[in-house]
């Protein structure tokens, strides 16, 4: 893995090279997108069949497009009790985590006869995409769904792709199953994003769209936004370490490669303020890497996205963690609180040399659908929040309103909107 000292130039080039990894950079993608868009938009069904046997090899119809309660049962079977048991306990470290984040209606009156307050709604209808090409996630779905749960959401659809015999993942439908969809289509790709975005004879129209895919999955949910919510644009992976000379150089360089195996796009960087720590940890590396079964897909992303950076000192490295803004940050140093107290930009914050991010994607709790790209410097992790949505209440009693009336009559026809003005006069014009 390469070693860099910590420059302004390196950093800023580091910035720039982790930004061409953003959706928002692979344009030449967007017109095939829309066009699937288009079409399903228009033939509905049929488009819907068409591309899932052009994409997946497979033959699916209004018959069978549908996962029926039959096909749940057989994954029952097929997957390891043993992992059902172990995606039962992580559910309910999700549910746990979720529901303390769950908000009520709140109304404030007033003696003269004034009550706002905030109405908090469910989303009524909600479609989770989950991914089902390399590899299957069944995590991914825990971790969409049980929010959306959480929240209230009455009805939640989820698609995904089959394979050419038209069966899915049996993994992926028992963790939907447990943790309570209620509808699951055969189906991936941007054509089943715009099936969700705006309905065909079968799929259910939604009104937000959440969950991960690949480049194609994420044009079309951002061409899709507007007709519908959606979670994120999501980007590739990435880890950063932050780490001192007292961190164990074995556990930093397993972690950063938990990442860089996800794909060739992903971004493991570690930051540390030790040259000796930075040597180690890029040794380490390559021993795990001649071992582990994702090896060339490690080797490409290490090449393309694998930084170690030597900093001059903490407060230095601190400032370019938050300027990298990064999916998951792992501190690694004597005192890791007190770091992340100083810490502004990260999607999920994991402290402490036994707090390694993989039990952030499969057990703990909080979400592990995260903002990328930097784009944690104004977007949260998935949370109950996203599910629901709010409404403000007014309510003013005549003897509220007339002691205010001419000072809103001023305000509008300031704006010379006079019939905002005439709304309030009429109310209290002499009988």
């Amino acid at each position: 893995m390469r070693i860099l000292k910590l420059t302004e130039g390196s950093r800023n080039n580091l910035l720039e090279d982790l930004l061409k990894r953003s959706p928002n950079s692979y344009k030449q993608y967007e017109e095939r997108v829309h066009t699937i868009i288009e079409k399903v938009r228009s033939e509905r069904d049929q488009a819907v069949f068409q591309y899932t046997k052009q994409f997946d090899g497979a033959q699916v119809n209004a018959q069978n497009i549908q996962v029926a309660r039959e096909e749940i049962g057989e994954a029952y079977r097929l997957v390891d009790g043993k992992l059902i048991t172990v995606m039962k306990k992580s559910l309910e470290n999700i549910k746990a985590y979720h529901e303390k984040q769950k908000q009520y209606s709140w109304f404030d009156s007033r003696p003269d006869g004034v009550m706002l307050g905030q109405k908090v709604t469910p989303i009524a209808r909600v479609g989770v995409y989950v991914p089902g090409g390399k590899a299957a996630y069944p995590s991914s779905v825990l971790m969409n769904v049980l929010p959306a749960k959480v929240a209230g959401v009455e009805k939640i659809v989820m698609t995904t792709p089959c394979n050419k015999e038209g069966k899915v993942n049996p993994a992926t439908l028992v963790a939907a199953d447990l943790a309570g969809v209620d509808e699951i289509y055969k189906v991936g790709g941007a054509h089943a994003i715009a099936a969700l975005a705006f309905g065909t004879e079968s799929i259910p129209k939604v009104d937000k769209i959440v969950g991960p895919g690949n480049i194609y999955v994420a044009l079309a949910k951002k061409a899709v936004f507007g007709h519908v919510s959606i979670d994120s644009i999501a980007g590739p992976s990435e880890i950063l370490v932050l780490a001192d000379e007292t961190a164990n150089p074995r556990y930093a360089a397993a972690d950063l490669l938990s990442q860089a195996e996800h794909d060739e796009l992903a971004s493991a960087i570690l930051i540390t303020t030790s040259l000796q720590f930075a040597q180690q940890v890029s040794q380490e590396i390559d021993k795990f890497t001649a071992e582990l079964s994702r090896k060339e897909i490690i080797e490409k992303s290490l090449e393309n996205y694998g930084y170690i950076l030597v900093a001059e000192n903490l407060d230095e490295a601190i400032d370019t963690c938050n300027e990298i803004a990064s999916e998951h940050l792992e501190i690694l140093t004597a005192n890791p609180f007190e770091v992340m107290m100083k810490i502004k930009n990260a999607g999920a914050i994991f402290l402490g040399e036994y707090s390694s991010e993989p039990l952030g994607d499969y057990f703990a709790g909080p979400n592990h659908v995260l903002p990328t790209n930097g784009t944690a410097k104004f977007f949260s992790p998935l949370g109950v929040d996203d599910f629901i949505k709010k409404s403000s209440i007014i309510s003013y009693s005549k003897e509220a309103l007339e002691p205010i009336c001419q000072d809103i009559i001023q305000f509008a026809s300031s704006e010379q909107l006079t019939a905002h003005a005439n709304s309030i006069k009429v109310r209290f014009e002499e009988s």
